[in-house]
């Protein structure tokens, strides 16, 4: 718990919230619940794979996601260009 208040409030109110793990841990059984069986393993990974892409989305617009990431770019400067060239 210490180091959770050792963010910035900014970060602390992004993080904070459970909703957008609980979110993730639903889509699975969300996209699977209705067919009845798949034609290959492929297919099934292809599904899920696609269901946490779009809620790889919906996470872009978590309100103060954009202030939060100023913080953790000032708190470790260089950790997300390096991140997202990687």
């Amino acid at each position: 718990m210490i180091p959770f208040f050792q963010f910035p409030e900014e970060i602390r109110r992004v993080i904070y919230t459970t909703n957008t793990a609980e979110s993730l841990h639903k889509s699975p059984p969300r996209v699977t619940k209705n067919r009845g069986s798949f034609p290959s393993e492929e297919a099934t990974f292809k599904l899920l794979y696609l269901a946490l892409r779009n809620a790889g989305k919906r996470w872009r617009s978590v309100r103060g996601r954009r202030e939060a990431m100023r913080q953790f770019e000032m708190i470790y400067p260089g950790r997300l260009q390096a991140a997202r060239a990687a």
